[in-house]
């Protein structure tokens, strides 16, 4: 079943699903609800129960640290982040993330919870503190990778047989370069004249004999 708000989880971390609530001029995290949405689609809350705080508010407060992301996964792919950006990263991560605990749900199965209503500021911590260990860990920072999809800016982390992907989503923007091949081909066939194509044949003329 397809995500609501067209929302993506599918970057392999939540720092990276985050990162792709933005892309070719589309906002997906245009309110409240789509916030609400979003984080417990990513797993950052086990539930919407408690998120009845969210507010636009919260929801700019996500996409300055979604902008910071940016900046710095997309730098550090690049050479390097800025010392400030690192700065910021770093202050969003110090906030005490709010605590979990298991309990039993209805079915028997042990379940996540949280111990109280989670707040802004926690939550923007958790995310921060997911992109701080993806960068500092050597294995996952090596499995980042650009999308090549054209217009694209989605970072992903490539954890394929052979570290062969090339798009965010093989659906998405695999499917427009695939759209987009069989495109070129038909131009470059139907502009390709065959062999002698440029010697026009003319009618036969025939001559009658004059007297002279």
């Amino acid at each position: 079943m397809a995500a609501p708000f067209d929302l993506r989880f599918d970057c392999g971390r939540i720092c990276l699903d985050l990162m792709a609530t933005t892309g070719r001029s589309a906002e997906r995290l245009a309110g409240p609800e789509q916030l609400t949405a979003w984080l417990v689609g990513a797993g950052v809350v086990p539930g919407a129960a408690q998120l009845g705080a969210v507010d636009r508010g919260w929801v700019v407060r996500f996409r300055m640290l979604r902008e910071l992301l940016r900046r710095v996964v997309h730098d550090e792919l690049c050479g390097r982040a800025a010392d400030g950006d690192l700065r910021l990263l770093n202050a969003a991560a110090a906030v005490p993330v709010p605590p979990a605990r298991a309990v039993r749900a209805d079915d028997g199965a042990l379940v996540r919870a949280l111990t109280g209503p989670p707040d802004c500021a926690g939550l923007l911590a958790a995310v921060a503190r997911d992109a701080i260990g993806m960068l500092t860990d050597a294995v996952t920072r090596g499995q980042l990778r650009q999308c090549e999809g054209e217009s694209c800016a989605l970072v992903y982390l490539d954890t394929s047989r052979g570290r062969r992907r090339r798009w965010c989503s093989s659906e998405v923007c695999g499917n427009r370069e695939r759209v987009a091949r069989h495109r070129r081909r038909a131009v470059s066939r139907a502009g390709q004249q065959p062999a002698g194509s440029a010697q026009v044949q003319l009618p036969a003329v025939r001559t009658v004999p004059t007297n002279t």
